[in-house]
């Protein structure tokens, strides 16, 4: 057993068990949260965040976030909670889109796609205590499963243990999958994987603890696994945190941390992260990188909110001179419920010999949630 290891049991016995009292759960859309001075928990069936909404997460979506509801004239709402009986509940998310990118020295590149479909089902097989979930990215011909687990729910919702395939529990969860603090520490909507986790929430406190293939969804390749923590601390107007992770693999060991924070001013909610990386590599050896992400939110007027993002990220903290920028603005508008369309502009900047990392991109959204 390595000494980082070993460290890491330490840290995560101890979080755990100062936490066996106190928890919450984590966010996923981290502004909203902010913005609102609630806990993401509230409005995702997940214990982490994302994914299928709640009843109270799908009234939230059509009552606070369009700029108006629509319905009949003189009819009352009639809002959408995903609740098909006492056993079952749905939900999804459609988006598609256009983007432009321009790399220096190349032509022009642009295209219009459904970006993605994504269905959830919740089956309680014992009402508040024992239920199924399933969160599937649906294609035409090649359905992909993004998590499938058992969940089991103790001591009044503040303690849940879940097993099979799962988004880990790490960091900031932003839509943005695209962002350097998604990317590099390589979870993300895409990389959800298979294993074992344990949650502990109430009050203020949030605290999950994960064991894990370490393969990202990809089949087993060897004895190690990765584990995950996080800790965090909601108050209405601010909240901070931690993540831990280890992964013990045969090419490579990868230990990372970060911590994290957001923070109401007026009708601007703020984000920031600071991730550190170390790989021990069997064959490249030791290397360290970083990343830090700070967003600005601001709810200009209903249904509308400015975005903008700045990200940096040096690969090699031993190299000079290596290191890349992200600048992102973007609108958000929610003209009525179930409707989202999202208008931006990103500028990269990397070395002057990667062109790829000087392009701009141009986009536009749409997004259907239920």
């Amino acid at each position: 057993m390595t000494d980082r290891f070993s460290v890491f049991l330490g840290f995560a016995t101890i979080g755990l068990c100062a936490c066996l009292v106190v928890s919450a759960p984590a966010f996923a859309e981290p502004y909203l949260a902010v913005a609102k001075g609630m806990k993401c928990g509230l409005c995702h069936t997940s214990p982490t965040g994302g994914g299928k909404r709640t009843p109270y997460g799908n009234i939230f979506a059509q009552q606070e976030l369009p700029a108006k509801y629509l319905s009949r004239a003189g009819a009352a709402p009639n809002y959408w909670t995903g609740e098909i009986f006492k056993y079952l509940a749905v939900g999804g998310d459609l988006r598609g889109g256009w983007n432009q990118t321009s790399v220096p020295g190349q032509p022009t590149s642009s295209n219009a796609d459904l970006e993605e479909f994504l269905a959830y089902v919740e089956v309680r097989l014992i009402p508040r205590y024992l239920s199924l979930y399933l969160d599937w990215k649906l294609r035409p011909d090649d359905p992909v499963p993004r998590e499938e687990y058992l969940r089991l729910t103790l001591w009044s919702g503040r303690v849940y243990v879940r097993g099979g395939q799962f988004f880990l529990p790490y960091g900031l969860r932003i839509q943005d999958d695209s962002a350097f603090m998604r990317q590099i520490p390589g979870i993300n909507y895409n990389t959800p994987d298979t294993g074992w986790e344990i949650g502990l929430e109430h009050g203020d406190w949030s605290a999950q603890l994960a064991i894990t293939r370490g393969t990202a969804g990809g089949p087993e390749i060897d004895s190690g696994k990765q584990y995950s923590m996080r800790l965090s601390y909601v108050r209405p107007t601010w909240r901070a945190g931690g993540s831990f992770s280890f992964n013990d693999s045969s090419i490579g060991d990868r230990q990372m941390q970060n911590i994290f924070a957001g923070l109401k001013t007026g009708r601007i909610s703020w984000l920031v992260e600071f991730d550190y990386i170390i790989d021990d590599g069997t064959s490249t050896g030791r290397r360290s990188s970083w990343t830090s992400f700070i967003e600005a939110n601001f709810a200009a007027w209903r249904g509308h909110n400015f975005k903008l993002s700045y990200e940096y990220f040096d690969p090699d903290v031993d190299v000079s001179e290596n290191q890349q920028n992200r600048i992102s603005a973007v609108w958000e508008y929610f003209p009525i419920q179930f409707l989202q369309t999202r208008v931006g502009y990103r500028r990269y900047d990397g070395i002057p010999q990667n062109p790829a990392q000087n392009r701009d991109q141009l986009f536009i959204e749409l997004h259907v949630p239920f």
